[in-house]
């Protein structure tokens, strides 16, 4: 791993900034300076200072601090969704790619009809019919991404599969079972580990844009997607700084999980390490 972050260091950048906001999350009752929910008039719609650095909203609560803890919102539901898409694509894609037959014919077009709506709006109308929860949202998230790891992991074990040391192991008496274990799943993990550092910075987004629209955590929980909702009434006013911390918040996390995962698609890319 010293190694490859050595001849890319990209990657050592791009896992910094994800360190650092993981860390940021999990520090949150200690960094940030207040409560997130504490109401406080006296000091409503204040601009930037040194006693709020990012300053106040209508309820005099400090942008900074509801950054900080919302970051912890968006962080667990991008994890939790894209692990739990994760999860039951890869375990969909290794069966359809080498059980087949009509296994893979059934389960094949399942993940076509998914695939019909796009991304967004199918979160949006899962969450919708689950009712506007934050654990609503991760499922809805998960499910979306269900399909892009099915089939990204049924077209590796399809290369994978006839290949000789598969054949060869078959011929020695191996179960399936041990075949898909021992020997075609470790070898399609490196394109997985892309595409699930990219699809938390989707997961993230999407989160984002649940809780803008009302279906995400409810408030008064910290969430950037629904303190984004919840300032842009105040735009108009010149309050600007509501919309910093958030808007802010949601493009660092997003900029971090997108050049880590492209990072490491160049690393893992036979043509271009032989191209180096």
């Amino acid at each position: 791993m010293r190694q490859l972050a050595r001849r890319h260091p990209r990657i050592l950048i791009g896992g910094t900034f994800v360190v650092v906001l993981v860390l940021l999350a999990l520090a949150a009752p200690l960094v940030a300076p207040y409560d997130p929910t504490q109401v406080d008039m006296s000091v409503s719609l204040e601009p930037p200072s040194g006693a709020h650095w990012l300053g106040t909203d209508d309820l005099g609560r400090d942008v900074l601090s509801r950054t900080i803890w919302g970051s912890r919102v968006s962080l667990s539901v991008g994890l939790i969704a894209v692990g739990l898409g994760l999860g039951v694509g890869v375990t969909l894609g290794l069966l359809s790619g080498y059980v087949g037959g009509l296994f893979d014919l059934i389960a094949m077009r399942g993940i076509d009809a998914l695939l019909a709506f796009p991304a967004l709006i199918l979160a949006i109308s899962i969450t919708a019919a689950l009712g506007p929860q934050i654990q609503n949202a991760m499922i809805a998230i998960g499910v979306v991404a269900v399909p892009l790891y099915t089939r990204l992991t049924r077209a590796q074990v399809l290369s994978i599969r006839e290949r000789e040391y598969v054949t060869a192991a078959r011929t020695l008496g191996a179960g399936p079972f041990r075949i898909v274990l021992r020997h075609i799943f470790p070898n399609v993990t490196n394109p997985l580990i892309v595409q699930a550092s990219l699809s938390i910075a989707f997961a993230i987004l999407a989160e984002a844009s649940l809780s803008f629209l009302g279906l995400g955590a409810q408030p008064p929980t910290p969430t950037w997607g629904g303190d984004l909702n919840y300032s842009r009434g105040y735009l108009a006013n010149l309050k600007w700084w509501m919309s910093v911390g958030p808007g802010l918040g949601i493009f660092l996390a997003v900029f971090s999980f997108n050049f880590l995962g492209d990072a490491l698609r160049d690393a893992f890319d036979p043509r271009l390490r032989r191209a180096v």
